[in-house]
């Protein structure tokens, strides 16, 4: 994985909107619990309701590659994503009457200790960052992946797209973007001549992310 991929780049890379949009539901359940280090959310454990020991400390060192500390906040797993994931599958498995997401994250989390295991003798969250990252390699690039690790490329996105989605809804992401939230403004001027601009241009290329409309005078 590349280490000068950012978080302002990550909903770029991810192309799986709808499935982060879908994971934000169950964030604010998960994220009033407390991370794996005791940086956010209540004084009270987490009590797992999915992973095993072995899953949950692979959870906790994936997490954290994806969305690495930085001179802006913690990492995921400081942000309490793992608790988000284990709550989220728990619910899916709940509402959805069947264990499909379990399977696909239980299996990815074991094809990541057999690789690492097969290749450098020790589980994948025991492994060196250089080691892990040779590994992600492998499928966190769909269009590179091999035909045989596709399967293993699916599980990625999913977790991917979930580890970005738990972060950015925590209070540690949301004070990471910074979302400033509603604010009253005495005097609104419309959408900024250059920012319309730009959608006009995107119009005319065949852009319908927008409606047609005017900016305020």
């Amino acid at each position: 994985m590349s280490t000068e991929v950012t978080r302002r780049n990550l909903f770029q890379i991810l192309g799986t909107a709808p499935l982060a949009a879908a994971a934000l539901s169950a964030a604010p359940q998960a994220q009033e619990t407390q991370g794996q280090d005791g940086q956010e959310g209540s004084a009270k454990p987490y009590q797992r309701q999915t992973f095993d020991d072995r899953q949950w400390k692979t959870v906790g060192v994936l997490c954290a590659l994806i969305i690495p500390a930085d001179e802006r906040s913690g990492s995921a797993t400081q942000a309490g994503v793992p608790e988000f994931l284990d709550d989220w599958i728990a619910f899916r498995k709940e509402q959805d009457g069947n264990e499909r997401l379990e399977a696909e994250i239980f299996g990815g989390l074991m094809w990541l200790n057999r690789e690492s295991n097969r290749q450098f003798q020790k589980d994948f969250a025991d492994a060196q960052e250089a080691q892990q990252k040779q590994i992600l390699d492998r499928i966190a690039y769909p269009a590179k992946a091999a035909p045989e690790d596709q399967r293993w490329v699916k599980f990625f996105n999913t977790f991917r797209a979930l580890t970005v989605g738990g972060f950015f809804s925590s209070k540690m992401g949301v004070k990471d973007l910074p979302y400033l939230g509603n604010k009253a403004v005495s005097d609104w001027k419309g959408c900024p001549p250059q920012i319309w601009a730009t959608i006009q241009d995107r119009m005319k290329n065949g852009y319908k992310g927008v409606v047609e409309a005017k900016p305020l005078v």
